[in-house]
């Protein structure tokens, strides 16, 4: 009999789970179409497009509201069970409150794994495809920058032609090893441009140790000093990297010190790390706090209490989440911390409601 009701308790809680999911994404499939085609709407081009770029950013928007949708579908499932009866009918055969919310917890916990190593991958695939085919209809083509295993890329256009640079990577403030290739609106390369490193937090760049060889007047020279004028940032370099959702979990522990080299900041990949670590506590968490607003009460409530509650303590945890990572991200507390923080602090308000809830 606890064999039948253990799956029965797992495999209702997963089809709740699995509608929500199916939820979101059709919201997000719609909120983010209209996006898509407000986008594309100067260019012609067929429905279709919009459509997979929709479907290939939605996955990675699901999965950072998963914990959220976890709580909504927690919180759902136990009134369900309360209403029902079903959870004083476990209760005869012995399977306690407190029992109750492990199971469904630690399946969370499990689901959170899942997410890991099996649809993490996937997304951050299919988030990499949007960004690529996106920046190929982007009308401000002039801010192309992209990252890759080749190192660091960044095309500019102007009037007279158009700029290729290539960079191995970026280091604190300067690129390293610099190839810059200047065309002309014909597509002729006119300039090439070595360098051993550029600063590129000033403008024009600071570019040292450098070797520049024009084919038009047909010389090359070499400069220990040159500025060399272009339109971009470090802050907009620097915004490349921060964009993590491109690289999975697997990705960031395999090559971590690859990545490092390539440029990508250490604070960064070791908050990214610790957050898809915290992914699966996260999960259980939110069971056990859903539990605490549900069947922690004896008393039958109006649905709307508990749609209040669900919006409450949604935006209180992404509220806190926030500002978390913002006191991590000002260096007021380390990166590591600030993202198990919100974790430990909600850990000790379920501690406190799940005694209750078992002594009743």
């Amino acid at each position: 009999m606890n064999t039948i009701l253990f799956k029965y308790l797992i495999l209702n809680f997963f089809k709740v789970t699995l509608n929500s999911i199916l939820i979101f994404v059709s919201l997000g499939v719609i909120l983010n179409l209209f996006e898509e085609i407000e986008f594309f709407k100067n260019l012609n081009l067929s429905f279709t497009l919009p459509l997979i770029l929709t479907l290939s950013y939605v996955p990675t928007l699901i999965l950072e509201l998963l914990p959220f949708i976890i709580f909504l579908s927690s919180m759902f499932y136990f009134l369900r069970l309360r209403s029902s009866k079903d959870l004083l009918s476990m209760k005869v055969f012995g399977f306690s409150n407190l029992k109750i919310i492990l199971i469904l917890s630690f399946f969370s916990f499990f689901l959170g794994l899942v997410v890991l190593f099996a649809v993490n991958p996937i997304t951050s695939t299919l988030v990499k495809y949007y960004e690529t085919e996106k920046a190929k209809y982007s009308i401000d083509l002039d801010h192309l920058i992209s990252i890759n295993k080749n190192g660091v890329w960044i095309k500019e256009i102007n009037a007279g032609g158009y700029k290729i640079i290539n960079a191995e990577k970026l280091n604190n403030k300067s690129l390293e090893k610099v190839s810059v290739y200047i065309f002309d609106n014909n597509h002729k390369l006119i300039r090439r441009i070595e360098s051993e490193s550029a600063r590129v937090d000033t403008k024009p760049w600071q570019m040292k140790n450098v070797y520049l060889y024009d084919f038009i007047e047909d010389y090359n020279i070499f400069l220990e000093n040159y500025g060399f004028e272009i339109g971009k940032t470090l802050d907009e370099i620097n915004s490349m990297y921060k964009n993590l959702n491109t690289i999975s979990f697997l990705d960031l522990v395999l090559n971590y010190s690859a990545l490092n080299k390539k440029g990508y900041s250490k604070a960064l990949l070791v908050e990214k790390i610790n957050k898809f670590i915290s992914l699966p506590f996260f999960l259980f968490l939110m069971v056990v706090l859903s539990a605490i607003f549900t069947i922690g009460s004896l008393k039958n409530k109006q649905n709307f209490y508990y749609i209040l509650v669900s919006i409450f303590v949604c935006v209180a945890v992404y509220f806190f989440k926030d500002v978390s990572i913002a006191l991590g991200q000002t260096e007021k507390i380390s990166l590591t911390l600030s993202v198990w923080v919100p974790l430990i602090a909600i850990s000790l308000f379920c501690l406190i409601g799940v005694i209750q809830i078992n002594e009743k």
